[in-house]
């Protein structure tokens, strides 16, 4: 159920920073998707065994780098920065991911 919540509370985050960043002002709305991003890290991924979400994670990361949506007439710059926010919690997971096992390897 948390991790329904997570993903919810992300896809509206995205929206709202990739439309209207300064409806939200004071950087208040990419704290808080590197937040979610955070606990989604813990919640949600086996640190253990990432490599699924670490290619969806590069796969994302390298769509919004390259800027491939804003090819689209109208509509493709309003989804680059969407896209473009959704890439702070993803980035935050991984850091979580790569915490949470070097946590492990030092642990055993």
């Amino acid at each position: 159920m948390l991790r329904r919540v997570l993903v919810a509370a992300m896809v509206v985050l995205a929206l709202v920073q990739g439309l209207g960043p300064e409806m939200i002002g004071g950087g208040v709305v990419p704290l808080l998707l590197v937040l979610a991003g955070l606990a989604y890290g813990v919640v949600a991924t086996d640190a253990e065994n990432p490599t699924i979400y670490l290619v969806v994670v590069l796969a994302v990361g390298a769509t919004a780098g390259a800027d491939v949506l804003s090819s689209i007439h109208e509509l493709g710059s309003y989804l680059d920065s969407i896209l473009d926010a959704a890439t702070y919690p993803l980035y935050a997971s991984v850091a979580t991911i790569l915490c949470i096992r070097t946590y492990n390897r030092v642990k055993a």
